[in-house]
């Protein structure tokens, strides 16, 4: 339960001493409650004070690195249950495990196909986030051979060292630390030892469980040492896990329960490929931070990418391409040019349909923070005068001979306004981009 204005008042040292730039000691507190100001802003505030304090404004679900550089991924972080009330903060990472008793060549092909799972989707370029070495062979000398293989090669991928065994991580660990890899897992029986290397190493840690309560237990025992903690219920039963995963988000962030307050980890357990991404999905949507599957052919790991691109998108902030003029083919002076939005998916659109008429073109990409044709329009973002001044703008006129512009048909009523604003011709394309292919050997018969 957040603490009020007067919960915090009686922490404080009440001396309205104003060196936190308040008048009182109780308006501080006010300010502190509703998040105007900082504790480090009183001198004053005893040491017991600071702790209760800085425990109570603690977010509820604590953020863990993994990787090293600005490659690195972050977990957890998430304040709400819902991407609509706000927005889902650090999109699940996607891991794909190999074993360590892999004969060389075996793993060596892994990794590259996993390496190659990447594509561009809407102006980003999206793939997988780590690979998990799991330590099947039990033995420390063929563990950290194979961490060392991955380790060498992998292309921006970050590593996952999944072992129960602290010898084998105290093999491995050594010679990639520095790429802070997530490792584990600490359980009841090794966590003193697993806990003590993450120390030594500064790496984030597994805690695996056996169900809620004990996992809850468990935590508390490993949090009051070390903080960098993902959780593992040890739970592999897929509706099973997807409630103990709903549960852990809901009383973390609801309740505050503090033990819960921690990223979590989910493993895939299907055999079928289909049957497994499709188990991976419902751990993406519901609440997993990291989850780890075996399938490793396109097919099926790049729609379950795209399924996570699509939940971790703000739905409050329209996915935008840069304002610009873009070439599309092998363009000519004699090129159409089509005005757009920057809204990603009338972009896309119309490129696509530019691609397949095989007539190549320039696209002029209108700022119009992100909106779609019709929306940019009624709300005034792509009118004649906004068009015009971003047509002399991007340069347009010193790459073709001709004058003419080619503006989408919803907003047609613009026509003449902007041909006398930017003294460009202006045609009225089709309503819809599907229309351009036809609309373009219609209009430009000899680049057909």
């Amino acid at each position: 339960m957040a603490l009020t204005g007067l919960d915090i008042f009686k922490q404080l040292p009440r001396t309205n001493c104003k060196d936190c730039g308040l008048s009182t000691c109780l308006a501080f507190a006010m300010a502190l409650s509703n998040g105007s100001t900082s504790l480090d802003l009183c001198p004053h505030v005893s040491a017991t004070a600071k702790e209760f304090l800085d425990s109570a404004f603690a977010p509820a679900m604590r953020s863990v690195t993994v990787g090293a550089g600005p490659n690195q991924i972050t977990l957890g972080g998430e304040t709400v249950l819902f991407r609509h009330d706000k927005t889902f903060i650090n999109q699940t990472a996607i891991v794909i495990k190999v074993s360590d008793t892999m004969s060389s060549a075996e793993l060596n092909d892994k990794i590259r196909t996993i390496n190659d799972l990447t594509m561009k989707r809407m102006g980003q370029q999206i793939g997988v986030n780590a690979i998990a070495v799991t330590n099947d062979s039990q033995t420390p000398e063929t563990f950290k051979a194979a961490v060392d293989t991955v380790a060498a090669q992998a292309k921006n991928l970050h590593l996952v060292l999944l072992t129960e065994q602290a010898d084998s991580l105290e093999a491995a660990l050594p010679g990639i630390a520095g790429q802070k890899p997530l490792v584990g897992s600490a359980t009841a029986d090794n966590w003193q030892e697993i806990i003590a290397l993450a120390k030594r190493y500064a790496v984030p840690v597994i805690v695996k469980g056996t169900g809620l309560e004990d996992t809850a237990v468990l935590i508390e025992k490993v949090s009051s040492e070390y903080k960098e903690l993902v959780i593992d219920t040890g739970i592999r039963n897929t509706a099973t896990a997807l409630v103990a995963l709903t549960r852990m988000r809901r009383l973390a962030l609801r309740k505050k329960f503090r033990p819960f307050g921690f990223p979590t980890i989910a493993f895939t357990t299907a055999e079928d490929p289909n049957e497994e991404i499709l188990q991976a999905g419902v751990f993406v949507a519901k609440y997993a931070s990291v989850v780890v599957l075996k399938a490793d052919e396109k097919p099926y790991v790049l729609p379950l990418l795209t399924c996570r691109m699509n939940i971790y998108t703000d739905p409050q902030k329209p996915i935008a391409v840069e304002a610009n003029l873009y070439e599309i083919g092998a363009v000519t002076p004699e090129s159409p040019v089509y005005v757009c939005t920057n809204f990603s998916l009338t972009y896309y659109a119309v490129e696509g349909e530019v691609i397949a008429s095989k007539i190549p073109g320039y696209i002029i990409a209108v700022d119009t923070e992100g909106t779609s044709v019709l929306t940019a329009w009624a709300s005034g973002r792509f009118d004649a005068q906004i068009i015009s001044e971003f047509v002399r703008k991007c340069g347009i006129a010193e790459k073709v001979t001709h004058r003419s512009l080619v503006i989408p048909g919803y907003v047609a009523v613009i026509s003449g306004k902007l041909q006398e604003k930017s003294g460009w011709n202006v045609i009225v394309g089709p309503q819809e981009a599907v229309g351009i292919p036809a609309f373009a050997k219609a209009y430009y018969p000899r680049k057909a």
